[in-house]
């Protein structure tokens, strides 16, 4: 793999970085980074890119501005390098759940982030359980969405629960968790979400299907506040669910989330390190996941020219 070079955006995605390097039995490219007095950033490829496969991994940890002007930076030095393709790795795309224009005068920000992206020199980008799918399409280059899914059901299915249902957290996400209960074949159950007077919060009220005394298994492309996912978990108890747990490919985490997944009826959220989990919010309910050797395939198969079809949302 001598024409390979992986390198890091970013301090706080050394660590994922090296994960994949690791894999792949490389070393992360030798990159440096600073920030000037007037707050500007500054990048320096410290070794050669010339005519090389260039792939650069930025986590959105925040504050997430710095980490877009991060990568755009990145992208742009090895552009004028001639690095012969740069590919960026997202493992959590940013601005993702800005996907659609449902409000007035309200901007589509994660169309923005793709034509920016573009605007700086990528090739290609890989990313991961995109909050919506159609931002594959924002791209007018290949854009490559791996998929978590994989990993979440591997885990689940060396506990051996007996007597498991799959919940669907609302009538949206019930084609995913059709997925996941035909891999392990138990039944699917569906939170019902009304919304009460002029309030547009959407209330969980009741469960369509069977759950009491069966063990709860909740699927998520992301838990961000957790308000939702506990109003699942409140609703399930309250039906008479034995145990309940939750998979999500992004541990997002921010504001109340910890407090309240510290506080909630369940017995174990598993999440994946698209997005690091600091010290502060680590909590034994929590279970964290390394996605990096799914990515670390994903760039071998790409370098070497070969079908990546598996490796997406099944």
């Amino acid at each position: 793999m001598e024409d390979l070079k992986i390198f890091s955006c970013s301090n706080e995605a050394d660590s994922f970085t090296k994960e994949v390097c690791d894999s792949l039995g490389i070393m992360p490219g030798k990159i440096s980074r600073m920030k000037f007095k007037n707050d500007n950033n500054f990048l320096q490829l410290e070794e050669t890119v010339r005519d090389k496969d260039v792939y650069f991994i930025q986590v959105t940890t925040p504050p997430v501005n710095e980490r877009v002007m991060e990568l755009l930076i990145a992208v742009d030095a090895a552009k004028r390098a001639s690095a012969r393709r740069i590919t960026v790795v997202l493992p959590y795309y940013m601005y993702s759940r800005s996907d659609k224009k449902d409000q007035p005068r309200i901007p589509i920000t994660a169309k923005l982030m793709a034509e920016l992206i573009e605007a700086s020199g990528a090739n290609r980008v890989i990313s991961c359980d995109l909050h919506n799918p159609a931002i594959q399409g924002y791209f007018n280059i290949n854009c490559d969405r791996l998929s978590a899914q994989n990993i979440l059901e591997t885990y689940f299915k060396e506990k051996n629960f007996d007597n498991m249902v799959i919940v669907a957290t609302d009538a949206g996400s019930s084609k995913k968790a059709y997925k996941y209960s035909k891999f392990f074949g138990c039944p699917i159950a569906m939170i019902d979400k009304r919304r009460e007077g002029n309030d547009d919060r959407a209330i969980a009220s009741t469960v369509i299907g069977d759950v009491k005394g069966k063990t709860a298994v909740v699927f998520d492309d992301e838990v961000d506040t957790a308000g939702s996912m506990i109003e699942t978990a409140n609703v399930l108890n309250e039906f008479g669910a034995k145990e309940i747990y939750a998979g999500c490919t992004h541990g997002v985490l921010s504001g109340p989330a910890i407090e309240r997944i510290k506080n909630s009826h369940f017995k174990e959220l598993v999440i994946t390190n698209t997005i690091p989990l600091p010290k502060e919010k680590e909590l034994d309910k929590i279970k964290v996941l390394s996605i990096a050797p799914l990515f670390a395939e994903a760039i071998k198969r790409l370098y070497e020219h070969k079908p990546m079809g598996d490796l997406f949302e099944k």
